[in-house]
């Protein structure tokens, strides 16, 4: 029996010191790897911030000994979600503003600013997230009581699109906006001959220049109160859509000292001065922060009426829209940015705007393969314009567009439009690969939402009951890989993120319910118990 023992407790001794260690054992789990098979697996293995193995919970802890176990309990994982078009910085500087999310009237936006400055006595107030689609008077305000309540104070209300501001006349006299001003790319609008305080697109830039420039301690604590959020809807990498160098510094600081975790994928906004620093620059990355893309408005919203459209509005004899980057313009920043090494990546939403970019797209990178060009929202498409997608140029929308938009889109666009229009799937099979994003903080910043959007095209009271243009509709493997594999291919990472694979950085999200087999009305509840970047666990639902 002394023998036996021996033997055994020599075997336990010697089996234990051949076990790897590694810095952390997840098992127990349910395992969507979104590798190319779609694989599902039970566990995996971390050490170094990377996945080191994938297989099942009692076959690796025979083979490791972790530092650290986190037992999954039956839960589901996914790789770490990544939001393919937001706005990080933008959500941040709004969460230091007058929300206007979910106001039913222009007198209800009045009120909120009202309130908000009882309490923070600024010099200059800001606010973000009227939508006049959800009022009963869908017409724009006019800011007739605004300048009574705020004669002297300055107001600028950002509609939740971004592509319109609400201000009041201090506003308009401190940015020398008249009613006859004429800004290229932009309207004022006017009510019997005078401003009503509403400006459209380019028309906002006079009144921007005058805001004041936030402090360097006001934009981190912006950027740190975004990330927050971010994480605790499970996203490990967020890509957002236009930042200046000083704001993408702020962030690689910021990542380098350890005090933002998350990974950014930085779009440079489209200004000549951005251009020119970072074509001379060149790429730049590090293991959070990629920037090698630059980002180009083309034309305006459909809400606010500023999507360049081929024909009129169906709801507004002769208008066509706007196009706040012009086509000579469009054509010349194209072939500029080709011969670089970086990515063009364009806000298109009209057919207009849309065939526009593909045209100038498909011209430029001629003779290049796997430049991976992105147009960004993608959302009305001429028939011929759906052929020049491949993957050079590839689509990245935002499936909450569709259900926020199909209330009223088919005024803006007539039925025949319509046919072209947040056409996720049939972008899909025209590229084999379409990156999904919420384009937060215009909406909700849950990835789940985004999930349901693209699966089951409703909106959350369950409407309309057979969903919306279901043709268009994806798969919940294909929302998935779009939100995580195809992303990351998007922003050419995906050799190092989107899936859960060995090789590949430990980044994943801990869900409450199986997204891929949870009742259709149970996806836009799902929550994130846990998110981990790097195999360190960065965000737990409390």
């Amino acid at each position: 029996m002394k023998k036996i023992l021996f033997i055994l407790s020599t075997f336990l001794i010697l089996s234990c010191s051949t076990k790897k260690s590694v810095d952390l054992l997840v098992k127990n789990a349910v395992v969507y790897t979104v590798d190319k098979n779609f694989d599902t697996a039970t566990a995996f293995v971390v050490s170094g911030g990377k996945i080191v193995e994938v297989g099942n919970s009692e076959e690796l802890e025979s083979k490791y000994k972790p530092k650290e176990i986190y037992d999954a309990e039956g839960k589901t994982i996914v790789p770490g979600l990544i939001d393919a078009h937001a706005h990080l910085y933008g959500l941040g500087l709004y969460m230091q503003a007058v929300d206007l999310t979910g106001t039913k009237s222009a007198d209800e936006v009045i009120d909120r600013v009202v309130e908000f400055q009882k309490e923070h006595q600024l010099d200059y107030i800001q606010g973000r997230g009227w939508d006049q689609n959800d009022w009963e008077d869908k017409e724009f305000p006019t800011n007739e009581r605004l300048n009574e309540l705020f004669p002297d104070t300055p107001v600028a209300l950002r509609r939740v699109d971004g592509h319109a501001l609400f201000v009041n006349t201090k506003a308009l006299e401190l940015a020398g906006i008249t009613k006859d001003s004429k800004i290229p790319g932009g309207e004022i609008i006017l009510k019997n001959g005078e401003p009503t305080g509403v400006l459209i697109d380019n028309a906002m830039e006079p009144v921007n220049a005058t805001i004041p420039a936030p402090t360097k301690e006001f934009s981190t604590n912006a950027l740190l109160d975004a990330e927050k959020v971010a994480l605790s809807f499970g996203l490990t990498t967020v890509d957002d859509a236009g930042l200046d160098p000083e704001i993408i510094d702020l962030i690689d600081d910021l990542q380098r000292e350890g005090k933002m975790k998350l990974r950014i994928y930085a779009m440079v906004s489209n200004t000549p001065a951005n251009l020119e620093y970072y074509l001379k620059k060149g790429i730049y990355k590090t293991d959070r922060l990629d920037v090698r893309s630059f980002k180009v408005y083309v034309d305006g919203a459909l809400g606010s009426r500023g999507a360049a459209l081929r024909k009129e509005y169906s709801d507004r004899h002769g208008h066509f829209g706007i196009m706040i980057t012009p086509s000579d313009s469009l054509e010349t920043l194209a072939a500029m940015i080709a011969k670089s090494g970086f990515q063009m990546n364009s806000h298109a939403i009209g057919d207009s705007a849309t065939i526009s970019v593909l045209r100038d797209y498909k011209k430029a990178l001629e003779g290049q393969n796997d430049r991976r060009w992105r147009v960004e929202h993608a959302q009305i498409i001429s028939p011929e314009g759906f052929d020049y997608f491949s993957h050079n140029i590839l689509p990245s929308v935002q499936p909450t567009h569709a259900t926020s938009d199909m209330y009223w889109a088919e005024d803006r666009l007539g039925a025949d439009r319509m046919k072209g229009a947040y056409a996720y799937k049939t972008l899909l099979d025209k590229t084999g690969i379409i990156a999904l994003g919420t384009d937060f903080p215009v909406e909700h910043v849950s990835p789940f939402y985004t999930f349901y959007a693209a699966v089951v095209r409703k909106d959350l009271k369950n409407y309309p009951e057979n969903g919306f243009q279901m043709k268009d509709a994806l798969s919940r493997e294909e929302a998935l890989r779009g939100m995580t594999i195809w992303a990351a291919y998007a922003n050419f990472e995906e050799n190092e993120k989107g899936s859960i694979e060995a090789g590949k950085y430990a980044d994943f999200t801990v869900l409450d319910k199986d997204i891929m087999k949870a009742d259709e009305n149970d996806l836009p509840n799902i929550k994130a118990v846990a998110t981990f970047i790097n195999g360190e666990k960065v965000y737990e639902l409390k």
